[in-house]
């Protein structure tokens, strides 16, 4: 039994030392994925699938529609995510491009996307307590620590949200997608965009147009504070089904409740629970800050998100509309602007 088990382990050792990036034919990819027999999910790139490597590892094979964009998001993700290593970055274990057949591998998390716990709509897994969330939001705000300020170049991600966080076994989180990301040097407080780019709901408002401040790292800032209310309202923050009105732009209520000192009307399960949705709150709504210079560093969220005792003080209000001395009549210029900033030109 010990030598089958050494053999084991030596087996699964040199599949791991091969698990760098590595280009892959796509009959090679036909293989790994049994003929695309396991689909885990699609989205606006292509399809993913669920393979095997061997009878150890297992990975996600994206596979990239052919009539989608100029190959740049193939481009970003293997040169990007080929020379990172972070334990909340997901693995890129390799790629496939021949001929006009495009694919990426990843390692496989069996717990899929954040959005399933998050989101009730027509999910059976919505069981994840305060502290729970809590860890998760702080490894993905150490994975984009790490992709800001622990890579030779800085990288941008420009699409945190829900649906690009992944779980593991244990629910530790990874950031995944690099298909929109960005490098630039560590020393340059902005970079230059010809478009727009994101997810709508997750944008900060400069991607949209210079006119409301420079682009650079403090995009992904503003991505990460919109993902964190939605964890803590387990719901979309713009949501035109809800039956208060006043609760259709999420963020807006959540501050003029913090600023009168109402609870958060969430589902508490357990003790300490309230405080800890608080504190996640409070931190979203300082990441959200209208002017990107507003806004504090990851290593600062970082610093809020770790503080024992007391959540930490109120931000300005994040909505150029909102009247601090009326909270309890939140305008609907902040959900207008919302959804209406899709059609504001870049100015450059």
């Amino acid at each position: 039994m010990d030598r089958e088990n050494q053999k084991r382990i030596r087996t699964f050792l040199e599949d791991y030392a091969a698990m760098k990036p590595t280009r892959y034919s796509y009959a090679d990819i036909k293989r790994i994925t049994n003929d695309f027999k396991d689909k885990l999910g699609e989205g606006g790139y292509g399809n993913v699938f669920k393979g095997k490597i061997s009878n150890e590892i297992f990975v996600a094979v994206k596979l990239l529609h052919n009539s989608t964009g100029n190959g740049e998001e193939f481009i970003n993700e293997v040169g990007t995510m080929g020379t990172i290593h972070h334990v909340n970055v997901v693995r890129l274990v390799g790629f496939c491009a021949d001929g006009f057949k495009r694919a990426l591998v990843y390692e496989f998390l069996p717990n899929g996307s954040l959005d399933k716990f998050i989101f009730p709509e027509g999910q059976e897994h919505h069981n994840l307590g305060m502290e729970k969330l809590q860890n998760i939001a702080f490894g993905i705000a150490r994975g984009i620590e790490y992709l800001h300020q622990g890579c030779e170049q800085r990288i941008l991600h420009f699409d945190i949200k829900p649906h690009n966080i992944l779980l593991d076994n244990s629910f530790n989180p990874k950031i995944s997608d690099f298909g929109l990301a960005k490098l630039c040097e560590k020393g340059r407080s902005a970079v230059s965009m010809t478009a727009a780019r994101g997810t709508m709901g997750y944008i900060a408002p400069e991607v949209f147009s210079r006119h409301f401040g420079n682009v650079s790292y403090k995009s992904d800032i503003y991505s990460f504070g919109m993902l964190l209310l939605e964890m803590v309202g387990r719901r979309k923050n713009i949501d035109a089904n809800v039956q208060n009105v006043s609760q259709v732009y999420y963020p807006e209520w959540v501050y003029g409740r913090l600023v009168q000192g109402e609870d958060l009307r969430i589902q508490v399960e357990e003790d300490g629970e309230e405080i800890i949705a608080k504190k996640l709150a409070i931190v979203g709504l300082w990441c959200i800050q209208w002017n990107p210079v507003d806004r504090p560093s990851i290593t600062f969220v970082l610093q809020m998100l770790e503080g024992n005792g007391e959540s930490p003080s109120l931000p300005p209000s994040p909505f150029t509309s909102t009247d601090p001395m009326n909270p309890s009549n939140p305008s609907l210029h902040g959900r207008h602007l919302a959804s209406g900033l899709a059609v504001i030109s870049e100015l450059e």
